[in-house]
């Protein structure tokens, strides 16, 4: 079973895909933290080394882009999905650069998000 790890500074978006990460249709992944913000989540990161990360970009504290690219560091091998509002392909590129592995806009389906894990753990 993969371990997950959820960082976003909304509340709402953390609930969120923890519920979807519970869906018979996604990969079985068990859900080791959830993080409001980029410093929180290479604390988290640093104690359960999750191989699945969900990354906002817009956060206070360390945003998105510093933190994936710390955790790339960190985790060579942790895929990261990032789920934001920020949707230009100049703002996509730039977290793929920095380590990310996938892209999906806010506000997303569960269907979509579902697809978004499927293709991140081919």
């Amino acid at each position: 079973m993969r371990t997950l790890m959820i960082v976003d500074d909304s509340l709402i978006i953390r609930n969120r895909i923890l519920r979807i990460a519970k869906d018979p249709r996604m990969p079985a992944v068990e859900v080791v933290g959830t993080a409001r913000d980029g410093e929180e989540a290479l604390a988290i990161a640093g104690r359960h080394r999750p191989d699945l990360v969900t990354m906002d970009l817009t956060m206070p504290n360390m945003d998105g882009a510093a933190c994936i690219e710390a955790l790339a560091a960190m985790l060579p091998r942790a895929r990261i999905l990032v789920v934001s509002a920020l949707s230009d392909k100049a703002t996509a590129l730039k977290a793929m650069k920095k380590g990310a592995h996938g892209f999906i806009n806010k506000p997303f389906g569960d269907a979509a998000l579902v697809e978004a894990f499927g293709e991140l753990v081919r």
